[in-house]
């Protein structure tokens, strides 16, 4: 239910991590000569030099023992003592790795130097730590992200979940309420909401962002029954066991407030997973972002000079878990096209809604190019370096859409959504909906960041040959 920080924050971990392990080697080196004045160190004339593969080599393993080790967890180290714990082992498996290192290669290196670089790196490393989160404990640095929270069930188990979430408040965890079935609970207290009839209209009100069912096993068809309703609003559903047939995806076990639950909405990516992935995101596309400006500024020229503005079209879509967000696209039709939806659309056989033709009559000029070349799409970088969408992944879907969809389509929104997929490398617009679905369950079930580089390598060559693209 809680992390200490974003994927993002820990992508920037890691990077800054890095930055400080080099940055001590590169003091501790520099100070070494002057270190000789000590009488317990061996005298050493300046300038002292080191060879220059040390320097990232030093930096990357001791990052990557870190990793190992689970520092940039953010659901194992809510608590400073935890990741202080994490940082001091990874640390020393890391110092005696590095020293192994040197023992087998650069055996002439300083002892006291590496004794010196060990110890500020370890200290850097922690310092930062905590004046971070002094800063975001007494709310310097940024806001706290409010975690709003409904639990279902007023009973002894509830409120004993309400009374242990104070721990956590620090962190933003706020309980709004509560849902229960009992006349009686509802009139002696003030904080139920209603019945579980109305689960729907309460996470929309109080903008709920996880719901936690805290009721007895004779409440089963109830709960199941107010899960499937929900099952298409953006909340994480948390049961206090045993709910495993509610899982509207896959359910893993969590430890909150002391007490074991299980997510029926666990994401499909584990939290070293999505952590590739998104520093995967964020380094391609700032690697890219040179040629994209370039490439974005000449076709905003050619739409500008064909019909005015405006440049950019923006349209709600569904990402991640449901989450509407304004995706960017360059506008390919002529303004006011949405209107016109209607006369486009048509059923196939089976009736299912086919929402796109290979001869729009609303593509312009420019936009003609721009959909067979794919150019049309590239502002969505943009929504990749805000984390609303990645670079490979199923492509966000409209939401009048989605709810024509089937349960088992919306397993695909358990996965960031992307800007080019499995879908687009196997037939892209010349397959109907529901058989996009279909490729990309295939991507949600076999995910793996070389997974997201096939997808990648073969998207160039499939908009070379503008296979499908309308």
């Amino acid at each position: 239910m809680l992390r200490r920080f974003s994927i993002d924050f820990a992508v920037f971990s890691i990077c800054f991590d890095a930055l400080l392990i080099g940055l001590s080697l590169v003091l501790t080196t520099n100070l070494r000569p002057a270190l000789s004045l000590l009488p317990f160190v061996a005298f050493i004339p300046g300038p002292y030099r080191i060879p220059g593969t040390l320097y990232p080599l030093f930096s990357l393993l001791w990052v990557l023992i870190l990793f190992l080790v689970s520092v940039y967890d953010g659901r194992r180290n809510l608590r400073f003592w935890k990741e202080l714990t994490s940082l001091t082992v990874g640390s020393a498996l890391a110092v005696i790795a590095l020293a192994g290192i040197l023992f087998f290669s650069y055996r002439d290196i300083s002892r006291f130097l590496f004794l010196s670089f060990a110890i500020s790196a370890y200290l850097l490393l922690v310092f930062w730590r905590l004046l971070y989160r002094l800063s975001y404990r007494y709310r310097i640095l940024r806001n706290v992200q409010v975690t709003n929270v409904l639990i279902i069930g007023a009973g002894e188990l509830g409120r004993d979940l309400e009374r242990q979430t104070h721990a956590y408040q620090v962190l933003g965890l706020h309980v709004v309420g509560f849902l229960d079935d009992d006349p009686q609970k509802q009139a002696e207290h003030a904080d139920i909401l209603g019945s579980l009839d109305k689960a729907e209209e309460i996470i929309i009100e109080y903008d709920i962002d996880d719901i936690v069912i805290a009721l007895p096993p004779s409440a089963y068809q109830r709960v199941f029954s107010m899960v499937a309703r929900i099952n298409t609003l953006p909340v994480k559903v948390w049961v206090i066991p045993d709910y495993f047939n509610l899982a509207l995806h896959k359910t893993s076990f969590e430890e909150f407030a002391g007490i074991p639950m299980i997510d029926l909405r666990a994401p499909t990516l584990t939290d070293h997973q999505r952590m590739i992935k998104r520093a995967f995101d964020l380094v391609f596309s700032i690697l890219l972002l040179p040629i994209n400006i370039i490439l974005m500024t000449a076709i905003s020229l050619a739409i500008y000079f064909e019909d005015r503005s405006p440049i950019l079209f923006r349209q709600k879509r569904v990402g991640e878990n449901g989450v509407l967000f304004e995706m960017l696209k360059f506008r390919t039709m002529v303004p006011g096209a949405e209107a016109l939806r209607g006369d486009i659309e048509t059923h196939n056989e089976q009736g299912q809604l086919i929402h796109k033709q290979a001869s729009d009559p609303r593509v312009t000029r420019v936009g003609q190019f721009l959909r067979r070349t794919s150019l049309d799409e590239l502002p969505q970088v943009f929504n990749i370096l805000k984390g609303e969408m990645s670079l490979v992944g199923p492509r966000p879907e409209l939401p009048y859409l989605v709810d024509s969809y089937q349960p088992w389509q919306r397993k695909r929104f358990t996965v960031p959504q992307g800007l080019t997929g499995w879908w687009q490398v196997n037939g892209r617009s010349d397959k109907p909906m529901h058989l996009n679905t279909e490729d990309d369950l295939y991507y949600v079930y076999n995910y793996s960041i070389f997974l997201d580089i096939l997808i990648l390598i073969k998207t160039v060559g499939v908009v070379i040959r503008g296979e499908g693209a309308f």
